[in-house]
């Protein structure tokens, strides 16, 4: 018998990160979320975070909760802001889909969300994924997403430490 919830297409919805949405952080602090990251960070750490999601608005990025359309039951988090990369300034992307609701297809229709939302938002040609190159799963929402992979990298990530990490990147430029 085939599980048809997981066969069916997933809408979501992208609601602009609020006050109310530092539980989200928390939930996706665990080890096992974080563990291709760098590991949980502290709560000083959450709560610094918490206020740069709080502060980005227009050009300079937005962060969202990723929401099941329809219902809007919280499944995780994603957002873009401004990156100067290899002499290009671009938009950089990162998510964060909670464990109850992670192989469903859920992130990568978020990933195709944020791309249009990153497209609207400014004058940058490209929106860049930088997963590890040992996150499967991460590295697999790129490809079903339609972004381009453009090879390994060292990434800094956190600050201060490098990463091997896949380049992948979406053209904004394109008709979305």
């Amino acid at each position: 018998m085939t599980n048809a919830r997981a066969r069916a297409p997933v809408g979501v919805a992208l609601r602009p990160w609020s006050q109310a949405d530092f539980w989200v952080l928390t939930r996706t602090n665990a080890p096992e979320m974080t563990e291709h990251l760098g590991g949980p960070e502290s709560g000083q750490q959450l709560a610094a975070r918490h206020l740069r999601y709080l502060g980005l608005d227009g050009d300079r990025g937005r962060m969202y909760t990723v929401r099941l359309s329809p219902g809007g039951e919280v499944a995780g988090s994603i957002g873009f802001w401004p990156r100067h990369w290899r002499g290009e300034d671009v938009y950089e992307t990162g998510w964060g889909i909670l464990p109850g609701f992670q192989g469903r297809g859920i992130a990568a229709a978020a990933a195709r969300a944020v791309m249009a939302q990153a497209r609207r938002a400014g004058d940058r040609a490209h929106l860049h994924a930088f997963p590890s190159v040992g996150h499967a799963a991460s590295n697999a929402v790129c490809r079903k997403a339609g972004f381009t992979l453009l090879g390994e990298t060292a990434f800094e990530y956190p600050k201060g430490t490098f990463i091997r990490s896949n380049d992948w990147v979406a053209d904004l430029s394109a008709a979305g």
